[in-house]
């Protein structure tokens, strides 16, 4: 493992992701930027309701015949969503049994990324807010024989939250290796799930750290801890995620603050600052 790198089950995991959502038509080029500024973790998700996955699969496509990066430089992560959580542009028929919607999901998303294989598949949420349905299981269950086919080297999940994370791990077949959530700070950064994830080997992503948390940011004392290491408030933010364990994801369409975020790996924060962060929220 290096700074800039996990290790997990003998694949290479970049330790700060481009988020692709919200882009609409300006997702190719700023996929395409992302990657050139330095990023090679690009979450997607096949869900058009807030992703145009196809758009990063010619993002990744003009990057390589451009030779700036090969396919096994980029870790590619995208999802299966619910209908609950899709507008009308499905990627599989709404009336098939879930199995089906996961697979005609997933061969989907090849097709859009214009790959053979992706690194991380998530289950992009559960069906409701407590436990988890036969739905979700019937998803994951989809989900396991796509890992077993070897066309999704781990799996994962989102949105999801301890209660339903602990029911997983105990009756997966595959376990999940990512949880990726929103992350407030008022609910100590996802304290409780990170936890979890710390204890059991699995990888938490956070997003959101920015935009989720912006009273919270401006109220504390980030700016002198800022002021301290000649940095930005989010190079801060950005560099307590890595220091607790999260691999933190970004969103910007700035390509000067994607050249910024990954700065983040050339300086640490020292414990008590740290602690000060972890502690914003007051939980």
């Amino acid at each position: 493992m290096t700074e800039r790198t996990l290790v997990i089950d003998g694949i290479r995991v970049p330790r700060f992701f481009y988020g692709t959502a919200w882009k609409e038509d300006q997702t190719q080029h700023l996929v395409e930027l992302a990657l050139e500024r330095g990023f090679r973790g690009i979450d997607t998700a096949n869900q058009r309701r807030h992703y145009d996955e196809a758009a990063v699969g010619l993002a990744i496509a003009a990057a390589i015949a451009k030779g700036l990066v090969v396919r096994d430089d980029i870790f590619l992560q995208t999802k299966f969503t619910f209908r609950r959580g899709q507008d009308h542009r499905l990627p599989y028929d709404p009336g098939a049994p879930v199995p089906i919607q996961v697979e005609q999901s997933f061969t989907s998303s090849l097709g859009h990324l214009g790959v053979e294989r992706v690194d991380s598949y998530l289950l992009h949420g559960p069906t409701g807010s407590a436990g988890l349905t036969p739905d979700d299981w019937a998803a994951w269950r989809a989900m396991e024989a796509i890992h077993a086919s070897g066309r999704a080297r781990m799996l994962g999940v989102s949105n999801f939250n301890l209660e339903q994370l602990q029911c997983l791990w105990q009756e997966a077949r595959v376990r999940p290796r990512f949880v990726q959530n929103r992350c407030y700070a008022v609910r100590g950064w996802d304290r409780p799930v990170r936890e979890f994830c710390q204890a059991n080997g699995v990888v938490y992503q956070g997003f959101s750290l920015l935009t989720a948390n912006r009273q919270v940011l401006a109220a504390g004392d980030l700016a002198g801890i800022a002021a301290r290491h000649g940095r930005t408030i989010p190079q801060i933010v950005f560099r307590f995620a890595l220091e607790v364990g999260i691999i933190p994801l970004t969103g910007t369409t700035n390509g000067d603050h994607m050249q910024a975020d990954l700065e983040v790996f050339d300086f640490r924060l020292e414990p008590a600052e740290v602690a000060r962060i972890e502690g914003l929220g007051g939980r």
